[in-house]
This record gives C-alpha cells, sequence and structure tokens, in this order.
C-alpha cells in the first residue's frame, strides 16, 4: 500500500498526488513512468508520469487528468489513504545531454511530464524555453514551476484568457525562425498537438521528441495494447518508449487505436460525475437531517 501524504486539486478534473514510493523516488529518470491500481483484483491499470520525486522524503508526485472510473477512483482518494499497487520506474528514460538550445512544448496534462525532462535538460547546461498551451486560463498547471526552471517561458491559451490567443504551434515556429534555431524540441500533450509541432519542426531539421500515452495494460510489453507504429516499424510504449522521434512516429494510427474506447470513458465519465452528484446530495440530505 502506497499512502498518499498530500492531494491538490490543479482544476476540475486535474490532481495532483504526492505518494510515498521510496524505491521508486530513488531509481526513477526524468521520462519515466508508473503503473497504478487503487484496486488489485478488479482495477484498471493506469500509467502515469512521474512529474517529481523526492528521493529524501521517499515521495513521487502524480499529475492526472479525470476522464474515466479509474482516475475518478483516483481522485476520489484522500490525503492518509493509499493506492494499492504503484510499479515502476517504466519506460526508457529520456537521454539528457547538454546540446545547446532546448524548447520544450507542453499541451495540457502534458505539461507534468515535460516538467522534470525540463529540470534535468537545463541542469545539464542547456538554455531553455519552454512553451505552455491550455484550452483556458483554467486550465493551466505548473506554470510558476516552468517559470522558476525556463530561460524563456510562452504561455497561451485557446481563448485568450492568460498568455498569448493560440495554440503552442504559433511561439513554436517563430522560434523555430530564431538565429540560432534550437537544437532540440520535446513536445508532450495531445497526440493532434505532438503530430503539429513535429510538422512545424520537420522544415527546420529539427530534432523532435515526443512522449507517447497510447493505450496500456500490463506495462511490460507482453500485451501488445501499446503498439505505436515508428518509422514503418511496430514499436511498444512501456518498454521502447515512451519517447520516440516525433518526426517518424504515425499519429494517424496513434489516434485511431486511442479512439477505439472513446465511447466507453465517456461513458463512465458520465456515470461517475452522476454518482457523484447522489453521493453529495445524500450526504446533504443527512446533514440537513441532523
Amino acid at each position: 500500500m502506497h499512502q498518499i501524504v498530500e492531494k491538490k486539486r490543479l482544476s476540475d478534473e486535474v490532481f495532483r498526488l504526492r505518494v510515498e514510493a521510496p524505491l521508486i523516488a530513488e531509481a526513477r529518470k526524468p521520462g519515466q513512468f508508473v503503473i497504478v491500481q487503487t484496486d488489485t483484483e478488479f482495477g484498471e491499470r493506469i500509467p502515469l508520469t512521474i512529474a517529481d520525486a523526492d528521493p529524501a522524503a521517499g515521495t513521487i508526485t502524480l499529475i492526472f487528468q479525470v476522464v474515466g472510473e479509474a482516475t475518478h477512483r483516483l481522485a476520489a482518494l484522500q490525503e492518509g489513504e493509499g493506492i494499492e499497487n504503484v510499479v515502476g520506474p517504466l519506460g526508457r528514460p529520456t537521454h539528457i545531454a547538454r546540446v545547446g538550445t532546448v524548447v520544450g512544448v507542453g499541451g495540457g496534462i502534458g505539461v507534468a511530464p515535460l516538467y522534470p525532462i525540463a529540470q534535468a535538460m537545463k541542469r545539464a547546461g542547456n538554455r531553455l524555453r519552454v512553451i505552455i498551451g491550455a484550452r483556458t486560463q483554467s486550465l493551466v498547471i505548473l506554470e510558476e514551476e516552468m517559470r522558476a526552471v525556463a530561460d524563456e517561458l510562452i504561455l497561451c491559451t485557446d481563448d485568450g484568457s492568460r498568455g498569448r490567443r493560440g495554440l503552442v504551434t504559433e511561439p513554436l515556429r517563430e522560434v523555430c525562425e530564431r538565429t540560432p534555431r534550437p537544437d532540440q524540441v520535446v513536445a508532450i500533450g495531445p497526440p493532434i498537438m505532438m503530430k503539429a509541432c513535429a510538422e512545424v519542426t520537420r522544415p527546420f531539421g529539427i530534432p523532435t521528441v515526443v512522449s507517447l500515452n497510447s493505450i496500456m495494460v500490463d506495462g511490460t510489453g507482453m500485451c501488445g495494447g501499446c503498439r505505436v507504429t515508428v518509422g514503418g516499424q511496430t514499436r511498444f510504449v512501456c518498454v521502447d518508449g515512451p519517447e520516440f522521434d516525433g518526426h517518424a512516429v504515425d499519429f494517424e494510427n496513434l489516434m485511431r487505436r486511442l479512439r477505439a474506447y472513446r465511447p466507453l470513458e465517456e461513458a463512465a465519465h458520465e456515470r461517475c460525475h452522476l454518482e457523484l452528484q447522489i453521493e453529495q446530495h445524500e450526504a446533504s440530505k443527512k446533514e440537513g437531517r441532523s
């Protein structure tokens, strides 16, 4: 059992948990993830990137968005309660090297896995530019943390409620047009965003790394659920990734596979919201009677 020592709600459906996992905190490297399971008998296994770690305290930080039943159950846990299974660190770590200027692009919840990579790239001696994007101001996460580590931070929202109005691809193109050009781009977020970023950097010949979050079950390469096509060959995100050359990823194939369970996720999301409303209503009635 892994105790939750801190819980914070970052937006309506985004949560940050600090969880006791001393061995993982000691071993983890930027880019790696864990698989969590709130119920070992019937619970779904959820891959979550390690957004931060404190080896001295023996804790890891997980940031996730509520999208289906399993993440609803995770979000319902409170400080002092425990997560039954936390397995990791999994996946190949990010290749960290001093290359010159690195641009990190994070979209939505993708800012969380980008954060430890940005920290490591800066520690390696790179000049670091970070671009954060979200649909609206309330969905912006880790702004201050990124501002503290980046040499330059560009913030944009789709509706213009914070920072620039527009998509992350617009400032990314501007940065790529500067002299000298960036030496590497790391883009993490929704697949459509990562695809768009890769298309922006392609004509400039800038190496572009993306981190994929495909359907995953066991995390060991055995089930094949996380398979993706990269450079015309099948790769498994859990053991070959999660990071790949963004110019070689077949994003259309990835997005088709991710859409396969979208109706089930949406139905579970609505059902869990309804159950929560009923629970809150019953609790209010009970308080009224007392």
